[in-house]
């Protein structure tokens, strides 16, 4: 198993606000992470620089092994979903993590791999 996302000695500051500082992390392929904290304490702000909305002020982000700051979001192998009021409200829990995926091309017998619950505690890798 490989490093799926790393991030080394990444801040990020606006103005006068240290939003996130000397950030080190390592997801391993498989890992499930959550991120806690308090409102205001850079989880948002962490997610964003990995998709590619936020460039980090210092500091590396790999996915898969590739530098991906200079990367557009779309160029990105790494799919988004907010927290509210950006599913669709129209389509299944299936289909709304399965949207980005679909965007991707990726066929249909490996969507259903990578989104569906195999019942043994785990999802398929997004």
């Amino acid at each position: 198993m490989g490093h799926i996302v790393e991030i080394e000695g990444v801040n990020k500051i606006y103005g006068n606000n240290h939003v996130v500082k000397d950030l080190n992390l390592t997801v391993e392929e498989g890992e499930f992470l959550t991120l806690l904290g308090s409102s205001g304490c850079g989880k948002t702000t962490t997610l964003r620089m990995i998709a590619g909305f936020e460039e980090p002020t210092t500091g590396s982000i790999k996915v898969e092994g590739e530098n991906i700051e200079e990367k557009e979001p779309f160029e990105r192998n790494v799919n988004t979903v907010f927290q509210s009021y950006a599913l669709f409200p129209h389509k299944t829990i299936f289909d709304n993590i399965a949207y980005g995926l679909k965007m991707k091309k990726v066929p249909k017998d490996e969507i259903k791999e990578r989104v569906t619950y195999d019942g043994t505690g785990t999802v398929g890798r997004i």
